[in-house]
C-alpha cells in the first residue's frame, strides 16, 4: 500500500499530468481524464481489475443520470434557437425596457436564454441585434454586448439544464432545486454588475463600432422574420426549472407517504420535466409552426451531436473521481484539509480557479474540481442545501480569468473587432467580475445553510 506522502504526490502528479495533456498535447479532455485515471490507478498499486471495475462505476454511475439531462436539454434548446425564440425574447424585452435601459433588457436576455442554448450558439444568434443597436445608437457595441455575455454567462455556468451545473451537480450528488435556487440568487447580482453597471463602465473607456468583416453577415440577417410569442418562449423555458423546484419544495414540507408530494417529486424530476418541455417545444415551436415531422427529427439529432462530447467528458470526470476515492487520495485530501481548517467551498473555488486558469475550459474546469471535490464528502457533513452551494462554488471558480487559452475569449474578440488587450480589460474582467460575485453570494449563503 502505498504511503501518504506518495498518495498525495501521485494525487497532485495526477492534476499536472492532467493540465499537461488538455494543453500541450490538446488530447482530447475525455481520453486525458481516463489516461490518468488509470495511470493513478496503476501508480497507487490497485490490482489490475480493480482498476478496470473502478472505470466502469465512475462512468456508469455519472451517466445513469447526466447523459439524459444534457441529451433533451440540448434538443430542447436547439429547437429553440431554430424557431427564433432567442430573438423574440430580445426585442420584446428591449421594448418592455425602452430606449434608456436597454443594456439591463439584454442582460436580462442573455440570462433567460442561455438556460435551454448554449453560449456561444446564443451569441451568434444575438450578435446581428447588437450591431444593429450600435449603428442606431452609435454607442460602444461593448455597451449593449457585456451586458448580453454577462447574462449568458452567468446562466451558463450557475443554472442547470446547462451542461456546467449540471456535470458537477451529477458528480457531487447535488439535488439540482438546490443548484438552481441558488444559480438565481448568485447569477442575478452577477449579471447587474458584471453587465450592467461594467458595461457602462468599460464602453466610455473602449469604443467599437460594428466590425466591418462582420457587416455582410448584418446584411444576410433577417431580425423582422416570423418568431414564436414572447409568452410562449418564456413559458417553455422556465416550465423544467420551475417543475424541478417544485419537486425539491414538495420534499421539504410535504410528508413522504403523501400522495402530492409523490406526484411533484415525479413530475418535477428532471428526468419527467425535461421530457416534458422538450416534447412541448417540437410540438409549439415545431409542429404548429410548420415544420414536418421529418424536419424535427432532423433538427432534434443534430442537436445531440455537441451533447455528446459533453457526456463522454462528465463521464470521464466520474471516474476520475471514483478512482481518487478507491485509491485512498480522497480519504488523504480530506484529512488535511481538517488539518489547515480550510471549508470545503473555499478549496472547491480555489481547486476550479486554478484549473481554469492553467487550462482555460470551464466545462473541464468545474469536472475536474468536481472529482477532487466529491471523495471529500464523505468525510465532512455536508446537508442538501451544501451540496448545491459547492456546486455554485465549482461554477464560480471555473468562469473567473477566461484568457487567451479559453475559446470563449476568442469568440467574444472577433465577434465584437477588439484586440487582444481590450478583449482582456473587457470580456475578462466582466467574467472575473461574475465568478467573484457568484463566489461571495455562495459563500455567504454558507453561513445560514
Amino acid at each position: 500500500m502505498t504511503s501518504t506522502a506518495g498518495l498525495i504526490i501521485t494525487a497532485v502528479l495526477g492534476v499536472l499530468l492532467l493540465l499537461f495533456l488538455v494543453m500541450r498535447t490538446k488530447l482530447q479532455a475525455f481520453i486525458a481524464l481516463l489516461v490518468v485515471s488509470i495511470l493513478i490507478g496503476l501508480a497507487v498499486g490497485m490490482p489490475l481489475q480493480d482498476i478496470i471495475s473502478t472505470i466502469e462505476d465512475g462512468m456508469g454511475g455519472t451517466l445513469g443520470f447526466i447523459a439524459v439531462i444534457i441529451g433533451l436539454g440540448a434538443m430542447f434548446g436547439e429547437m429553440l434557437r431554430v424557431s427564433g425564440g432567442a430573438e423574440r425574447l430580445a426585442l420584446t424585452l428591449m421594448d418592455k425596457f425602452g430606449e434608456k435601459n436597454i443594456s439591463w433588457a439584454m442582460g436580462l436576455t442573455g440570462f433567460i436564454v442561455s438556460i435551454p442554448v448554449f453560449l456561444d450558439v446564443a451569441l451568434v444568434i444575438l450578435v446581428p441585434i447588437l450591431y444593429s443597436l450600435t449603428q442606431k445608437t452609435q454607442k460602444s457595441l461593448l455597451y449593449f454586448g457585456i451586458p448580453l455575455l454577462a447574462g449568458l454567462a452567468v446562466t451558463h455556468s450557475f443554472i442547470p439544464p446547462t451542461p456546467g451545473p449540471i456535470s458537477v451537480a451529477s458528480l457531487l450528488g447535488a439535488d439540482l432545486g438546490w443548484v438552481i435556487l441558488f444559480g438565481i440568487l448568485a447569477g442575478i447580482p452577477a449579471m447587474i454588475i458584471a453587465g450592467p453597471i461594467f458595461g457602462k463602465y468599460i464602453s466610455q473607456k473602449i469604443h467599437v463600432g460594428v466590425p466591418e468583416y462582420m457587416m455582410e453577415q448584418m446584411k444576410e440577417t433577417e431580425l423582422d422574420r416570423d418568431l414564436p410569442s414572447f409568452k410562449s418562449v418564456v413559458a417553455i423555458i422556465t416550465l423544467p426549472l420551475v417543475l424541478i423546484l417544485l419537486n425539491t419544495t414538495a420534499s421539504l414540507v410535504l410528508s413522504e407517504d403523501s400522495t402530492v408530494q409523490s406526484v411533484l417529486t415525479f413530475i418535477g424530476h428532471p428526468f419527467v420535466a425535461l421530457t416534458v418541455a422538450a416534447l412541448l417545444t417540437f410540438y409549439i415551436f415545431g409542429y404548429k409552426r410548420g415544420y414536418k415531422k421529418e424536419e424535427i427529427q432532423k433538427i432534434t439529432t443534430k442537436a445531440l451531436e455537441p451533447a455528446g462530447i459533453i457526456i463522454l467528458v462528465t463521464g470521464a470526470g466520474g471516474v476520475f473521481g471514483e478512482m481518487l476515492i478507491t485509491s485512498g487520495i480522497g480519504d488523504i485530501l480530506a484529512d488535511m484539509m481538517k488539518n489547515a481548517q480550510m471549508p470545503l467551498i473555499v478549496f472547491a473555488f480555489i481547486t476550479a480557479t486554478v484549473v481554469r486558469i492553467a487550462q482555460g475550459s470551464a466545462t473541464v474546469s468545474m469536472i475536474t474540481a468536481a472529482g477532487l471535490v466529491a471523495p471529500l464528502l464523505d468525510s465532512f457533513q455536508v446537508s442538501e442545501p451544501m451540496l448545491g452551494l459547492l456546486v455554485i462554488a465549482i461554477a464560480s471558480g471555473a468562469t473567473v480569468v477566461s484568457h487567451v487559452n479559453d475559446s470563449g475569449f476568442w469568440l467574444v474578440n472577433r465577434y465584437f473587432g477588439l484586440t487582444e488587450k481590450q478583449t482582456l480589460q473587457s470580456w475578462t474582467v466582466m467574467e472575473t467580475l461574475i465568478g467573484l460575485v457568484g463566489f461571495a453570494v455562495a459563500l455567504l449563503l454558507s453561513i445560514f445553510v
